[in-house]
């Protein structure tokens, strides 16, 4: 009769054993997928001027020659672009270059002030150095997005503001 209680405590043990290790593989499992689950996708900027919007209205210019990428994410800001602003070449160059400089600085004067203004709207600086060419593309769309933001948020940057 002792033989068979040894007998079933080796089959009990290795049942525990079986569980035991069944129940950490399948945590190893989970985490793997957990881990892998995690990664995201890269994306790689382009040489020349390009404006892409996705799913999540996100737009994006970039040029590697003159070092500077413009990515604006914002809700509705895409569709605003297409249906509200004023088509491009509608102004000049230097017209949106000055109002820009002055959207810009006032920009980054409440973002400096986060007791006063809301750090929500006003996130980071924009680096818009007045005396690098961007070009009209880039202009145009920081300009459409200021008029856009102050629209939107019910802020007023600086001077007279189109409703649109």
């Amino acid at each position: 009769m002792l033989k068979n209680y040894q007998s079933i405590f080796y089959f009990s043990k290795f049942i525990v054993h079986y569980y035991a290790m069944k129940n950490s593989l399948f945590v190893i499992a989970i985490l793997l997928f957990i881990i892998l689950g995690c990664n995201t996708k890269k994306s790689t900027a382009t040489s020349t001027d390009k404006v892409s919007a996705t799913q999540n209205d996100t737009i994006r210019i970039a040029n590697e020659e003159l070092q500077y990428e413009v990515i604006i994410i914002d809700p509705g800001f895409s569709s605003w672009l297409a249906s509200m602003a004023q088509p491009r070449w509608y102004h000049s160059q230097s017209f949106l270059e000055n109002k820009n400089r002055v959207y810009v600085s006032e920009w980054n004067r409440r973002v400096m002030q986060p007791q006063q203004f809301s750090p929500n709207l006003y996130e980071m600086t924009i680096d818009y150095q007045m005396h690098i060419d961007y070009g009209y593309e880039v202009n145009y769309l920081i300009y459409n997005y200021m008029i856009y933001f102050q629209n939107t948020y019910k802020q007023k940057l600086n001077g007279y503001v189109p409703p649109r």
